[in-house]
């Protein structure tokens, strides 16, 4: 039973980082291939990672640095990838043609 799981989330795993990696080929901008990137692929590699932690504990070894690991791509992947975004923002990368809203231009226009 272990082993379904763990090849469960494996295949979880696994279509999360191809999604992402699709939307990195595909999408047309680097503020959409930032959240693809941010979103998508850390939820391929944590998915992964519990399956690596779920085969060793059912195998006797509890590992607490997986889990941290996962805990610390939980919290920092997400948030580099937005301050990627931002700084292509910043420094004036051009959003794609259809874009219709920009969000962003209200908050910098009062900075200035």
């Amino acid at each position: 039973m272990i082993d379904i799981v763990v090849l469960a989330f494996v295949i979880i795993g696994v279509f999360f980082a191809v999604v992402s990696a699709i939307g990195i080929l595909r999408l047309k901008d680097v503020y959409s291939r930032a959240h693809a990137s941010g979103k998508s692929a850390t939820l391929g590699v944590i998915f992964i990672m519990l399956a690596v932690f779920i085969h060793f504990l059912s195998q006797g070894d509890l590992n607490a640095k997986i889990l941290l690991a996962i805990l610390f791509l939980f919290l920092t992947a997400p948030v580099a990838s937005l301050f990627l975004a931002r700084s292509a923002y910043r420094n004036g990368v051009k959003l794609a043609k259809n874009t219709v809203v920009d969000d962003l231009k209200k908050m910098y226009d009062k900075q200035q």
